[in-house]
């Protein structure tokens, strides 16, 4: 058995919200994670999917300590980091980086190609030889597939996919153990898209890598994830291997959202039965009683509202969150 390289126990993300009402201003608290508790192995994938504010970028910001848990914490190679301070940190952030979704975004345009992968290793003190530093970092563009030649370039000079390619050769110039890859491809073309997954594959092979990638496409996270946690407003409502999760989903949400995959045979897509969900995501400022998804759920009763169920094992690979499933 993989061991355990992050936990994630009982986290909550509660921010604080200024609302108006009739006469005054008013707080109120948004539930951006509620409760999430999971783990990812050395070396594997773990895909997070789920809507658009479900909370999995802001789970990801957590397990890499951008921002403390209200509740909860999060442990990296057994180091509690939300106890750590900023001298302790600094040495775990060599082992954990991240790649964010928008690679226009993310690159500073003032810097060339060269000085952006160069910054993590000037900030760690890694090669302090400039002309070695030179050589590692054309290294690295190699090894992420491009001409390292574009040392001197500016990031206003490449395409999107290249960009990403970039990014990415930024977060591996420190020999990290662990990233975030937090939706890398969903701003790039569909072609560019199965370049970088197989990219992110052949780099998680070569060095050891355990990756969180979070998306919203789950035909996307089949392709590259081991196992796969699918959240919905804050909760994590199912976590299975790939291959069951896709295969055989329990919870009421996983269900509806792989029947929103197309499937690229006219014949069979025409033909298959849709899970429509009724409704739209509630407010995580004013989320429902007992089970968050009873509003939408086709299965849920009157013990949904009073009963917040919590993840419970139905298989050797599977664990859901339903009161309605055992």
């Amino acid at each position: 058995m993989s061991k355990s390289l992050i936990q994630i126990n009982n986290v909550k993300m509660h921010y604080k919200s200024s609302g108006l009402s009739l006469f005054r201003k008013s707080q109120q608290t948004v539930k951006a994670l509620d409760g999430v508790t999971l783990s990812i192995n050395e070396k594997e994938t773990l895909g997070l999917v789920g809507e658009s504010g479900s909370g999995k970028t802001t789970l990801g910001r957590c397990v890499l300590n951008l921002i403390k848990p209200t509740e909860g914490y999060v442990s990296f190679n057994g180091l509690i980091l939300n106890e750590l301070n900023s001298k302790q940190m600094r040495s775990i952030r060599k082992q954990i980086q991240i790649v964010f979704q928008d690679p226009y975004a993310s690159l500073n345009p003032r810097m060339t190609c060269g000085d952006i992968i160069a910054e993590p290793i000037i900030i760690h003190g890694l090669i302090p030889n400039k002309t070695e530093r030179e050589h590692k970092i054309k290294s690295l563009l190699e090894t992420v597939g491009l001409n390292p030649n574009i040392i001197n370039r500016y990031p206003n000079e490449f395409s999107g996919g290249q960009r990403q390619r970039i990014a990415i050769a930024r977060a591996l110039a420190i020999n990290p153990k662990f990233i975030v890859l937090d939706e890398p491809i969903s701003s790039l073309d569909v072609s560019i898209q199965a370049q970088i997954i197989n990219l992110l594959k052949k780099l998680q092979r070569q060095f050891n890598l355990t990756y969180l990638f979070i998306a919203h496409d789950l035909s996307v996270v089949s392709n590259i994830s081991n196992r796969v946690a699918v959240m919905y407003l804050g909760h994590i409502v199912e976590i299975a291997d790939t291959a069951d999760l896709y295969k055989n989903p329990k919870h009421p949400y996983t269900k509806a959202l792989i029947s929103a995959i197309p499937i690229p045979d006219p014949t069979l897509e025409s033909q298959r039965k849709r899970l429509i969900l009724k409704g739209e995501v509630p407010s995580p400022i004013n989320p429902p009683s007992g089970c968050v998804f009873r509003t939408r759920c086709p299965i849920a009763d009157e013990k949904c509202s009073t009963t917040n169920p919590t993840l419970k094992k139905i298989s050797e690979t599977q664990h859901v969150s339903c009161l309605k499933i055992s």
